[in-house]
């Protein structure tokens, strides 16, 4: 069976609100609101277990809120290795304001990590069995270097499993020296990473290419709503994003990876495992939490995939 582990460095509580508005200096009442464990990695592990993958989900744990979300975790019957440190877990809020029909995102650093508990999140890595599979998600907390990334990387090549970058650090360029299994950037991060403030559908292709030539074996290139594009070095495949009331973007990326690794990792099509990661995203992106599946039917049938020529 293939060993699958998240990593969420940065945990979180993700609190959900929705107001009709919002305005300084009074009291705003909620119309809904909801609290969830979090963490991308977390969303990875949460997304698996739906669709039937076992994973453990790796990362530092602090205080109360820690404490929840891994009972949280193992009440879904997903195991969980956190290292425990000093502090509290993170709660970030996103609130819905209807009446300016925008979405406001409040998040929080998280707890300080010393370098003794590093060191021990390190050896956790170093346990890793080969061939396994490793998610890396999300930001770091306060007192970890993004050079993290790149020990995580090097062991990854050492002891032979499959890494998965999902994170915007632009460390990640320096990992690509090890081969990683596949890194999942955004828009924006992509941006970021060739020094650009904005780029077209082609530019951001093109550039997911060089993230190739660097050393990536595979790119999932996250386009918000132009939909994703899966490449390696042999083909390009885009899909268009499904129609529908976007109400809540934070955890419609880890849906997408989660739900297309785990058809690369089953040996399920490339391309019909594309279009329901899309799907699925899509899907998330349409309610307040993660998706439960039952729409990504439909909303499959509303996406389209096309072969992209090499650019280079």
């Amino acid at each position: 069976m293939t060993k699958l582990y998240t990593c969420t460095m940065n945990l979180a509580i993700d609190l959900f609100i929705e107001t009709d508005s919002m305005y300084p200096e009074i009291v705003n009442r909620t119309n809904a609101d909801d609290i969830q464990a979090n963490g991308k990695g977390v969303n990875v592990s949460l997304i698996l277990k739906q669709l039937g993958a076992e994973s453990t989900a790796l990362g530092f744990s602090a205080g109360f809120t820690g404490a929840y979300i891994a009972d949280y975790l193992q009440d879904k019957g997903i195991e969980t290795k956190f290292v425990d440190v000093a502090g509290f877990t993170r709660i970030n809020v996103f609130t819905q304001v209807l009446d300016q029909q925008t979405e406001y995102k409040l998040v929080n650093k998280g707890p300080n990590i010393s370098q003794e508990k590093m060191k021990e999140f390190l050896t956790l890595c170093r346990q890793i069995e080969k061939d396994a599979f490793l998610i890396v998600s999300g930001s770091l907390p306060q007192g970890v270097s993004e050079l993290i990334l790149l020990e995580i990387s090097q062991i990854s090549k050492e002891n032979g499993f499959h890494l998965i970058l999902d994170t915007s650090y632009d460390c990640v360029l320096e990992c690509l020296k090890d081969e990683p299994y596949l890194i999942k950037p955004n828009e924006e991060e992509i941006c970021q990473w060739f020094g650009k403030t904005a780029m077209t559908v082609e530019e951001s292709i093109a550039s997911a290419q060089k993230l190739i030539a660097m050393g990536a074996q595979r790119v999932l290139l996250s386009l918000g709503a132009d939909g994703a594009v899966y490449l390696d070095k042999e083909k390009i495949i885009r899909g268009n994003s499904p129609k529908g009331k976007v109400v809540n973007t934070a955890c419609a990326g880890d849906t997408l990876l989660a739900t297309f690794l785990q058809g690369l990792i089953t040996g399920q099509p490339l391309k019909e495992s594309l279009k329901k990661a899309i799907a699925a995203g899509s899907s998330t992106a349409f309610r307040q939490g993660l998706t439960d599946f039952q729409d990504v039917p439909n909303l499959m049938a509303q996406i389209q995939l096309s072969q992209v020529d090499l650019f280079v």
